[in-house]
Parts: structure tokens; C-alpha cells; sequence
């Protein structure tokens, strides 16, 4: 018995496909054959299973049981959940060795996909090319796991809830914020969670609806913050935050309607961070706006630029031992006082946490920080063979020339006009570019170079296509 997988469903960071056409139930049965005997190989027995609010996620999830238990394994049942009380269940468990949670993030409605976690661990590129390779030998092993369920939602709720222990309660009774689910998997938690925290709190979409019918449920795109911004300018509110569709990406405006991207949340943690754990490594993605790598070195931090992707991301946390890290795409870490892991729901704690401990507003935090012109990220479709080879064509021509490059992840180029970056994207048929200067015009000549490089490599910055 084997399996053959679509080949556009293994993908670098997760797994995932369009239900019905590239992704079904004996994908997920597979799915979960392959990584419970790469657990059972490695000594593993247990894994915890969750699910996102799409209605393919109980189908999958059924599958996905079956081909853990006939594979030997245990598994634990969480249920409906955002992606991070998987990770949680995972991580403050003994008995647990793995995680696997079926979401489709912030893709369309039409999507699903697996998420997984291997003995404390982010399981990624090899891992996924490993269990299609499985699939195909039928190299699996038989056994008969048993199932449990397990009720975490309260268990995760007290956790996060630490992360404001000590705090001045004065302060934090005092403020008025605005939450959005977009009717995402981390509605329920979001509900249980507000309800204990102290002051004023307005919440919008959380019930659970894999249909996303009042906005697409990613808060890396402005007008999909329009109803949070809404609601902060009717209630007058200090700030709001937002949520994907699975609750590990965070999005975040100030009290005057300001968009707080992921690199500026970063820079409000960092100094919050920093304040007590001088000289730490705190990471961020090449897309990141050169403001928070001084901002980090300002206050006394060691910043690391690395590759985008929350697994590597984390892979790379681990490596060099880092309290904190994010990405522009709102994903952030925190290994100080919690797991490492990415969860908007601890990071929305975590920007209460640094309000009060910095003694600023959030809309304060927000409003010191210098003023960047900026692109936002910029997509467009290329041939998958053309793709990594672009990008050394440039790498290559930049090399003779005076240019400051890093090629941590592409190609980063800074001048005295500011920065351009041209990068694969590791998931789709993509190049993605973007540019940060001090002034429109310095951001314009950064575009020319961009264009230039890519004429020369017979490419040209054509639609932007989304993600």
C-alpha cells in the first residue's frame, strides 16, 4: 500500500492544498502514517492533533487520526483550536513528542493544510519531502495507537495570562482595546481570554466561520483592518489587535488608526525585552525595515538578520539561543519567559506587557518611531525555472560592482538611498521585492535598480499576485 501526493501540496514550511482537487482525506491519512513512523523511529509515541475553524478541517482531521493510530502512535485530541494551543499542547506536555494541526492559515476558504511539530521542533523542507517519499515506498509502520481527547482551552487562557504577571494593575485596568478573530480558529480562546483580562475590551468577529464572511482573515493587509480600525475610532479606543485565521500572525493598529507592521511590533518588544535581558540576539526576517535593526542595537541588543519563514525562523532561535524574533508577516517568538513558538494571542499579552512596562502608550510607542518610506511587500509571478536563478544572476552582477549586499535570503542591497530587496519566495512560483528609503525619491531610484536588475535578467515587475 502507498500514496502518491499532488507535488504542489508539499511545500517548504507546511503542507498544503486546495480541498477536493490537489488535497483530501488520504492525503491526511498518509499525512499522519508518515510522521507517526518517523516519530515512532526517533522514540516518539505520543502526538497531539488540533484543528482550524474550515469546514474540510473535521474530514482531514478524521483521516488524519486514522493514519496516526495505524501507525502505532497515540494521539491526543484538542479539537477546534488555533494553531498555537497545538504548539502549547505540544510543548507543556511531557508525554507529547509531536504536534500536527490541520489549518489553512489566512489562505482562501477552499484551502487546507498541516502544520506540524517533531519532538520540540519545527518539522519542515526535508522532513515534508521525506513523508511524500514515504508515501510513495509505503514505508510505513502498522500498529493500532489509541485516541484521547483532551479540553486546553482553559489550561492555555491561565499561561497567557502570566505574561502579565507583576505588572502595575492601575495601568492595566486602565486600558480600552479592540480585538479582531476575522472569524478565525483563535475566536473561542480570544472570548476566554478577554474575559479575564483587567480593563475595557471590545471584540469583533470571533465566532468561528470557515467561510470568513466579513473579512479575509490576514492582518498583514491594511484593508483587512478597516472594521478594527473602525472600532477603535468610534470607541475611541487605545489600540487594537488582530489575528489570522490560525492565531499564530499578528497585526496590530494605534489609537489613531495606525498600521503597527511586524517589524514595528518588533522594535516596541525588543526595547521592552532588552530593558531586562541586556545584549540578547533578537532576530528578524530580511524584509524587516532597517529602523528596527538600529532600534535593536540603540538598546543594547545583538540584531540577526535571517531567512523569512516561521520555521526557519525558529530553527534559527534555537541555534543561537534568542529570547525574541519576528517577521514582517506578523509572526513573533518569544522564548523568554514562554515556548519559542509564534503566537498572536501571547503576543497581543506581550504588547499590553510592554505598554505598561515602558511606561508609554501604545500609540506613543507607535508614533516615535522615525518615518520610513516604504513599498509594501511586492509580488509578481515568474517562471518556477527561472525563480533561484535570478536571483544569482544578480548576486552575480552586484559582485564586481561597490554594492553592500547580504545574500542571507536573496538579495539585500544597502546605499545611502536606503534598501531593496529581490528574494524567492520559497512556497509559490514568486520573486518578491521591496524597498525602504528616507524620502519618495530615494525610494523611486531604488526601484529603478531593482527594475534594472531584473531587465538584465529578462524579467520586469509585472502584476503583483498575492499570497
Amino acid at each position: 500500500m502507498s500514496h502518491i501526493f499532488d507535488p504542489t501540496v508539499l511545500r517548504e514550511y507546511d503542507i498544503r492544498g486546495i480541498i477536493g482537487e490537489t488535497l483530501g482525506p488520504d492525503d491526511a491519512r498518509a499525512i499522519g502514517r508518515g510522521f507517526a513512523t518517523l516519530l515512532r523511529r526517533a522514540g516518539g509515541a505520543k502526538i497531539a492533533v488540533g484543528y482550524d475553524g474550515r469546514v474540510s478541517s473535521p474530514m482531514l482531521e478524521h483521516a488524519l487520526v486514522e493514519g496516526i493510530t495505524a501507525a502505532g502512535c497515540d494521539v491526543v485530541r484538542i479539537g477546534m483550536s488555533a494553531t498555537p494551543m497545538l504548539y502549547y499542547a505540544e510543548a507543556s506536555s511531557q508525554e507529547v513528542d509531536g504536534g500536527i494541526q490541520i489549518t489553512g492559515s489566512h489562505n482562501p476558504a477552499n484551502y487546507n493544510g498541516f502544520k506540524m511539530v517533531f519532538q520540540g521542533r519545527p518539522f519542515f523542507g526535508e522532513d515534508i519531502l521525506t513523508i511524500g517519499r514515504m508515501a510513495k515506498a509505503g514505508d510505513w509502520d502498522h500498529g493500532s495507537g489509541r485516541v484521547e481527547t483532551r479540553e486546553i482551552l482553559d489550561e492555555y487562557v491561565e499561561r497567557l495570562l502570566v505574561g502579565l504577571d507583576g505588572l502595575d494593575h492601575s495601568f492595566l485596568e486602565q486600558l480600552r482595546i479592540g480585538w479582531d478573530a476575522g472569524n478565525g480558529a483563535a475566536g473561542p480562546a480570544l472570548e476566554a481570554l478577554a474575559a479575564r483580562l483587567p480593563g475595557e475590551h471590545h471584540l469583533l468577529f470571533t465566532h468561528v466561520d470557515g467561510n470568513f464572511p466579513n473579512h479575509h482573515p490576514d492582518p498583514t493587509v491594511e484593508a483587512n483592518l478597516e472594521d478594527l480600525r473602525a472600532l477603535v475610532a468610534a470607541k475611541n479606543l487605545d489600540f487594537g489587535v488582530a489575528f489570522d485565521g490560525d492565531g499564530d500572525r499578528i497585526g496590530a493598529i494605534d489609537g489613531q488608526g495606525r498600521v503597527i507592521w511586524g517589524d514595528q511590533l518588533l522594535m516596541i518588544y525588543a526595547e521592552d525585552l532588552l530593558a531586562r535581558t541586556p545584549n540578547a540576539c533578537i532576530i528578524a526576517d530580511v524584509k524587516a525595515s532597517r529602523a528596527l535593526f538600529d532600534h535593536v542595537a540603540a538598546h543594547g541588543g545583538r540584531p540577526l538578520m535571517w531567512k523569512t519563514g516561521h520555521s526557519l525562523i525558529k530553527s534559527k532561535m534555537k541555534e543561537v539561543s534568542s529570547p525574541l524574533a519576528g517577521e514582517m508577516s506578523g509572526h513573533v517568538f518569544f522564548a523568554d519567559t514562554y515556548y519559542g513558538f509564534d503566537d498572536a494571542l501571547y503576543a497581543g499579552i506581550r504588547l499590553i506587557a510592554a505598554s505598561a512596562r515602558l511606561g508609554k502608550s501604545v500609540t506613543e510607542l507607535r508614533g516615535e518611531m522615525p518615518a520610513m518610506v516604504n513599498t509594501p511587500e511586492l509580488r509578481f509571478q515568474v517562471d518556477e525555472s527561472r525563480k533561484f536563478a535570478a536571483i544569482e544572476e544578480v548576486k552575480q552582477r552586484l559582485a564586481g560592482t561597490d554594492a553592500v549586499v547580504d545574500g542571507t535570503d536573496g538579495v539585500r542591497v544597502t546605499s545611502d538611498d536606503g534598501w531593496w530587496l529581490l528574494r524567492a519566495s520559497n512556497t509559490q512560483d514568486v520573486l518578491v521585492a521591496r524597498a525602504e528609503s528616507e524620502t519618495s525619491e530615494g525610494l523611486d531610484r531604488l526601484l529603478g535598480q531593482i527594475d534594472a536588475q531584473l531587465a538584465a535578467s529578462g524579467l520586469e515587475r509585472g502584476a503583483s499576485v498575492g499570497h
